[in-house]
């Protein structure tokens, strides 16, 4: 169930930190601030469902947030799973029809909301606001990309390299990695399905990684980057 909080000095600390609010000036970041709510949610709980009205846009502070579409037989789609510092919804500004996608809470999650129609009308005092948010959605919209020619170019094996190395130090040196998910959602977020997600670490094996639950172990990073 969704509480709302005061926003503390330490959720402000965060949410300045976020790459558009950090764009904006001073004055204008605090703006922003003052007309955000902390909204706190249990692991499964909706935030918001397809075709609603799309009045507000989120950034998570704590937890993590899956986006996904549903079909009429029930089958589930991953769009996207967004984690502390990430914005979504925000493209919501800018179009009507109400919210495309489903948004679930996966974990115990905290996100700060902006209210659309405030946001839009502190946007026409200052146009900073608008510069950093088309900034926002675009690097949202190039990221998309980047995911949709991967899931095109790679095997389920390299998707899931790919993301293991993203997810080590990068020094080349062995390395042990703690999914801050479970494996489902990993899935997800490679555009796989369960399966094939354990088919691909079955794969992977035989470059030195090992997998205990959450645990995953990589011997040979270069190996990864070798497939």
């Amino acid at each position: 169930m969704q509480r709302s909080l005061p926003m503390s000095e330490g959720d402000k600390a965060l949410l300045r930190e976020v790459p558009f609010i950090s764009l904006l000036t001073v004055e204008v970041r605090q703006k922003m601030l003052d007309m955000a709510t902390s909204i706190h949610y249990e692991p499964r709980d909706i935030i918001f469902r397809e075709r609603e009205p799309s009045d507000f846009f989120f950034c998570v502070l704590n937890g993590y947030v899956r986006l996904y579409r549903l079909a009429k037989d029930g089958k589930e789609a991953d769009i996207r799973l967004c984690g502390p510092g990430e914005t979504f919804a925000a493209c919501f500004l800018y179009a009507e029809g109400g919210y495309r996608y489903n948004a679930e809470a996966t974990a115990t999650t905290v996100v700060v909301r902006f209210e659309t129609s405030k946001v839009r009308a502190l946007a026409e005092r200052y146009s900073e606001i608008d510069k950093a948010l088309v900034g926002l959605i675009a690097a949202q919209l190039l990221d998309s990309i980047d995911c949709l020619a991967n899931d095109r170019l790679r095997t389920a094996p390299q998707r899931v390299a790919n993301y293991l190395l993203g997810a080590c130090a990068g020094d080349g040196q062995a390395a042990s990695i703690r999914l801050p998910f479970s494996k489902s959602l990993l899935a997800g977020k490679l555009g796989l399905a369960p399966e094939a997600l354990s088919r691909a670490f079955s794969t992977l094996r035989g470059s030195g990684v090992t997998v205990h639950g959450r645990l995953i172990e990589i011997e040979d990073p270069e190996a990864l980057r070798s497939l």
